[in-house]
């Protein structure tokens, strides 16, 4: 089914993002722990791509089974950083084969070690990417945004307008990076309102369950953490089980607000736990039923 289909409801949606493993060896934890985040019976879910396809093989592997097995509407990632356009092309044929029927089209981050030389990639930016799948045909196309602004953009301004040509190149909904203020996502909101930007946007939620690991995010993306969720951090930080309860409290909270507040769609990224995603569905089981 195609998310542009789903994002019309009536009602709010939830669906989870998962990873697909790295090496050959950790093939089945991933597969099972995507599996059972897939009987939580989610709007769709998403898999992630690395860099330059660098885990292209195990991405349609994990988004296959997801579909054969478990029947969920699947989003697939590529990225188009490090490319040659015959690489993309092959991977969109893989992908419909495999009854793939939406695509997020990212640029990715720029590899240290390019396999590639720099003249050589057919792509750089990712409305160059949507354009290519537009014209391969037959795909739902999302796209990523960022509500505190891209790390690469000099303004809120230059970076909307690329959001604005993301979706004249076939954008039909974004997925945002997480956030931890919601107070970011609606003045976010508002600018890209204001830009004529009205295509679907999905909050894109982390519940937080190891602190050393989000620090170690935070330090790279630059997301602004509100002063209630480092506080958080600082006391629930050492202990795994009640960092587990704060972080899925946490972010329970900020999607509840978000419902509450107009915004319907959310996308939590789960890391592959699937007791996250569970307490998550659980804590919403009413509320998304409205």
């Amino acid at each position: 089914m195609k998310i542009s289909e789903i994002l019309r409801s009536d009602v709010p949606t939830l669906s989870f993002e998962v990873f697909p493993p790295k090496t050959s060896d950790s093939v089945e934890k991933v597969r099972a722990a995507t599996e059972e985040i897939a009987e939580l019976h989610p709007a769709f879910m998403s898999v992630t791509y690395g860099a330059g396809g660098g885990t292209g093989e195990y991405t349609l592997e994990i988004a296959q089974n997801l579909i054969r097995k478990k029947k969920v509407p699947l989003l697939a990632h590529l990225t188009c950083v490090d490319s040659t356009r015959e690489s993309i092309l092959a991977r969109l044929r893989e992908f419909r084969a495999a009854g793939v029927e939406n695509v997020m089209a990212l640029r990715g981050d720029i590899p240290q070690s390019p396999r590639l030389p720099r003249e050589s990639w057919a792509y750089a930016h990712a409305n160059d990417l949507m354009r290519e799948i537009g014209a391969f045909g037959g795909f739902c196309i999302g796209g990523a945004c960022y509500p505190e602004t891209h790390p690469e953009s000099v303004s809120r301004l230059e970076d909307i307008a690329y959001l604005k040509k993301k979706v004249e190149c076939g954008c039909e909904f974004l997925t945002t990076q997480m956030f931890f203020d919601n107070n970011i996502l609606f003045n976010f909101m508002y600018h890209l309102r204001e830009a004529g930007v009205n295509v679907p946007v999905l909050a894109g939620i982390m519940p937080v369950t190891n602190a050393v690991q989000i620090r170690r995010i935070m330090q790279i993306s630059g997301t602004q953490l509100p002063q209630r969720f480092k506080s958080l951090l600082d006391r629930f930080g050492s202990d795994p089980e009640a960092m587990m309860q704060a972080g899925v409290a946490y972010a329970t909270d900020q999607i509840i607000d978000l419902y509450a507040n107009g915004v319907e769609h959310v996308h939590v990224y789960t890391m592959n736990k699937p007791a996250v995603a569970r307490r998550i569905t659980e804590n919403l089981s009413a509320i998304l039923r409205h």
